[in-house]
């Protein structure tokens, strides 16, 4: 296991909804080492952003802790806080949401690199703004340091995003969604061009999807985490989770997952849910949050006893079908 770089400690984030409390993450723990790939997979509504979003400190856990180089966040002095505030940096989802129409592509990268003291000079500002955008595959730089965002494409926009991520120098970024709103054509090159930071620059990555297709590509080396309703079901090596899933909630995510053979896909074997509907994070069930949902539910065991993640066959698994073991 690599050098843990974050780690979380039974963290959890409740909001209020007018008179209701709502447990968005619930318990979760999870540590991601220097150079690794995390990918973080669930539907919508399971606590994956807000996880992301805790990581990178723009949302306080409610409870639990989360460290940075074995360092808790929420004691950090002044200097060590910097030091991960600039080591934690964050893509979204939305680049046409995430970069100010009013400023050109020069000015959104030199804003950092001015604000942190990476850059004094104009020159230099602009002749690192280059290298960063040459580092993300928009060549020739010159041709968009004076373009505004509507005038790029949304790939390169995106591009534009992951360059002002990288003018701090981090170690670590959670990308949420990162390529979910860019043509189907420009995914795997925005892919290939984050596994080649980790290859090159050491970088460790929170891939936050929806899309377990795009987390079996891009963390084919590294984990996948699933989450269901605020909690963390499975953790395993890529490899292993796609081979061999154990919770039932990924055996139904990969059953519906299409194959590159039109006619595997036909003959996939389907998983029939007791239910449809995914309960409320208003009003969750009791015991483990997927019974009412379970095709292999057991009774009174499934409705009473939350089922903690515990090590099981080279993963961790929250099910009360999974033994413990090596």
């Amino acid at each position: 296991m690599p050098t843990p770089i974050i780690t979380l400690k039974h963290v959890s984030r409740t909001f209020r909804v007018k008179r209701h409390l709502i447990k968005a993450v619930d318990d979760v723990s999870l540590s991601i080492g220097e150079g690794e790939i995390v990918c973080l997979v669930g539907e919508s509504g399971c606590g994956k952003t807000t996880t992301g979003k805790m990581i990178a400190g723009l949302l306080a856990p409610s409870a639990g802790t989360i460290e940075f180089c074995d360092q808790a966040i929420n004691q950090m002095a002044r200097a060590a806080f910097r030091k991960y505030r600039l080591g934690v940096q964050m893509v979204h989802q939305d680049p046409y949401a995430s970069l100010n129409p009013t400023q050109t592509i020069y000015d959104i990268i030199a804003a950092p690199l001015r604000h942190h003291k990476f850059t004094r000079a104009g020159a230099d500002t602009r002749a690192r703004a280059r290298e960063l955008l040459t580092l993300v595959d928009m060549t020739p730089p010159d041709d968009f340091l004076d373009k505004f965002p509507h005038q790029l494409s949304g790939g390169q926009r995106q591009r534009v995003s992951i360059a002002r991520a990288l003018t701090v120098n981090p170690s670590f970024i959670v990308a949420d969604e990162a390529v979910s709103m860019v043509d189907v054509s420009i995914r795997i090159g925005l892919l290939n061009l984050l596994t080649r930071f980790r290859d090159q620059l050491g970088m460790s990555f929170l891939f936050i999807t929806h899309d377990l297709a795009l987390a079996k590509f891009f963390a084919w080396e590294g984990r996948i985490g699933v989450m269901y309703l605020g909690r963390l079901v499975e953790l395993a090596p890529a490899r292993d989770l796609i081979a061999r899933p154990q919770h039932p909630y990924t055996q139904v995510l990969l059953s519906a997952l299409p194959e590159a053979d039109p006619q595997v896909t036909r003959n996939k074997p389907r998983i029939e849910l007791r239910s449809m509907d995914v309960p409320s994070l208003m009003r969750l069930p009791t015991g483990c949050a997927f019974h009412p949902r379970c095709s292999k539910f057991i009774g009174n065991v499934c409705e009473r006893v939350v089922p903690e993640l515990t090590a099981a066959h080279g993963a961790h698994v929250a099910c009360h079908l999974i033994k413990p073991g090596p």
